[in-house]
């Protein structure tokens, strides 16, 4: 069996633990961490440059090194997407290319790199893999050969699924995994606080992200607190005054 063989044995593996089309990201990922040398894998997508939604991590600490990318809106998948290139980081690099993001994924995760990959075909343009590394690892353990092998099989079998899935008025079921549906009210937050206090989407994010870092939050977090309203406007507006 070769790699790619083993990866499509892995995704279907998986189905009884993570059922439905709606958990399909969520096989993928498992199955990039289970058939390559890294300790953890996430699937997300691009629907403008700084609206990034994630579909599937392999564990619950691949969920907390992607949401931390998204809060503080810097780290290798982001650059990944706007170059369309692949990124190979290791600490040293993570910390010198994005010293903020660095230093809150030593603090929050073992991970000491990532490799973030553009997807193909279909996906191109607008979905990126993300594989993490923890000591003794390190991102020279990944062949390219392999690498490209598996990120090719995923966007095949992600694109294909996508293809074959009927669309309901809300969209593709994968719209409805946990992940997206945390991101979801990311933009429902950007939209309140942008008539609140009067600003664009970019300045709306912008304090919210001002405010989950201050606070020692993921960006979801708090933005779910905006929508219960345990988190005002005023709280927000001093933050953003504040700066970091």
């Amino acid at each position: 069996m070769d790699l790619t063989q083993e990866f499509a044995a892995r995704i279907t593996a998986a189905e009884p633990d993570v059922p439905g089309p709606e958990l399909l990201p969520v096989r993928l990922a498992r199955a990039c961490a289970e058939v390559l040398p890294v300790a953890g894998a996430g699937l997300s997508v691009y629907f403008s440059a700084d609206r990034r939604l994630p579909l599937g991590g392999s564990d619950p600490t691949a969920g907390i090194a992607e949401r931390l990318q998204f809060t503080i809106g810097e780290g290798p998948c982001l650059t990944a997407h706007s170059t369309g290139q692949p990124v190979y980081a290791d600490e040293e690099e993570l910390s010198s290319r994005w010293p903020v993001f660095h230093d809150a994924l030593v603090t929050r995760t073992p991970y000491r790199g990532i490799v973030s990959l553009p997807l193909y075909g279909g996906l191109e343009g607008i979905g990126a893999l993300d594989l993490y590394m923890t000591p003794p690892g390190s991102v020279r353990d990944l062949g390219l050969a392999d690498t490209l092998a598996i990120t090719t099989a995923l966007s095949a079998t992600f694109a294909s699924a996508m293809d074959e899935e009927p669309r309901s008025e809300t969209g593709p079921s994968w719209l409805d995994a946990p992940a997206a549906g945390r991101r979801a009210l990311v933009w429902q937050a950007v939209g309140f606080v942008g008539v609140g206090l009067e600003l664009d989407a970019t300045d709306a994010l912008s304090v919210l992200r001002a405010h989950a870092y201050g606070s020692d939050r993921d960006l979801d977090e708090v933005a779910r607190a905006v929508l219960e309203e345990r988190l005002s406007m005023v709280e927000l507006s001093e933050q953003a005054e504040a700066g970091p």
